[in-house]
């Protein structure tokens, strides 16, 4: 955690879990620590941690069980579905508004910051 930074705690936390996600340090089934003991741990309030592990589960990264604790979902890489679920939408939405592919796939490169070589 960077205390410095402006991104808030429970964002940084999210994306370290996401990027331990994406890297095979957390795999499918892996228990993750409790909202007290990462916490305390961290040297953070317990609600910036039980923030943002609500907001990995919306994201089917982790799952809770109750009062088994929070795992590491088994979905797969949820970010990439998400990603891809957001394509899908984009897709179907340029279609209806009649773009041509060219033209959609330039307008996600410019958003994205890709300059074309």
């Amino acid at each position: 955690m960077d205390a410095r930074s402006t991104v808030p705690p429970f964002e940084q936390l999210r994306v370290q879990v996401i990027d331990a996600v994406r890297d095979g340090a957390l795999v499918p089934g892996d228990k993750l620590p409790t909202v007290r003991t990462l916490a305390a741990d961290l040297g953070i309030a317990a609600n910036t941690v039980a923030r943002a592990y609500r907001e990995l589960e919306r994201d089917d990264v982790i799952e809770t069980r109750g009062r088994n604790g929070s795992f590491v979902s088994a979905v797969g890489d949820p970010t990439h579905k998400q990603a891809q679920l957001a394509a899908v939408a984009y897709a179907d939405r340029v279609k209806s508004l009649g773009i041509a592919p060219d033209e959609a796939l330039s307008i996600v490169t410019a958003a994205l910051g890709i300059r074309s070589s």
